[in-house]
């Protein structure tokens, strides 16, 4: 049996992908988690094979779970799923550790035999969103910039940014204004949302 862990916020998601790999006479659903932190607590109690992450999860996300997992659950190999076929999110997840990339509208049938395909020690990537990536490039904003402009996604004021990632105003103005130049925005709100279309924050 191929043990499984299922992390998905949606509760109505996650039930519906559970029955499904449920009808598989070699996968078995041992764990599900709602965060990423649980989804890290509940890889660590059960010692899946293969857990499946959503990138989209309140509190700790997919991406940080999934580095999380494969850092504290030797063996564990970890599939994203996601609607969010960005190319960041590609690149990034794969820097994490993600051994499996999917979009969820993919056809149904193709998750069971992606995740048997990853515990048999391959690569399964949705080839639309591979393609995306090669083309797309590596990700321009260095990490603090991506943490400034994650910051000001809410609209925060550079004084709130500062205090909340501990900078001066100015080191936040700067950060901000090459994350502007580098995504060839023309404001921080156009930066914030080509880096989130891009899967770069």
């Amino acid at each position: 049996m191929i043990r499984v862990m299922l992390a998905e916020d949606q509760a109505m998601v996650r039930g519906a992908l559970a029955s499904l790999l449920g009808l598989e006479s070699d996968i078995e659903v041992v764990g599900e988690a709602a965060d990423g932190d649980e989804a890290l607590a509940v890889a660590a109690a059960t010692r899946p094979d293969v857990a499946l992450l959503d990138i989209e999860m309140p509190g700790t996300g997919g991406l940080a779970a999934c580095r999380n997992i494969v850092r504290d659950v030797p063996g564990c190999r970890v599939m994203i799923l996601t609607t969010f076929g960005r190319p960041g999110y590609l690149r990034t997840a794969m820097e994490a550790g993600a051994v499996a990339f999917l979009v969820k509208d993919s056809p149904a049938r193709e998750l069971a035999a992606a995740i048997r395909r990853v515990h048999a020690g391959e690569r399964v990537i949705d080839p639309a969103l591979a393609a995306a990536a090669l083309s797309a490039g590596p990700n321009p904003l260095s990490g603090r910039e991506r943490d400034v402009l994650a910051a000001a996604a809410d609209g925060s004021t550079i004084g709130d940014i500062a205090a909340r990632l501990h900078l001066s105003e100015g080191t936040v103005r700067n950060y901000l204004s090459s994350a502007i130049q580098k995504t060839h925005a023309r404001n921080r709100i156009e930066a914030v949302q080509r880096a989130k279309a891009q899967g770069w924050v």
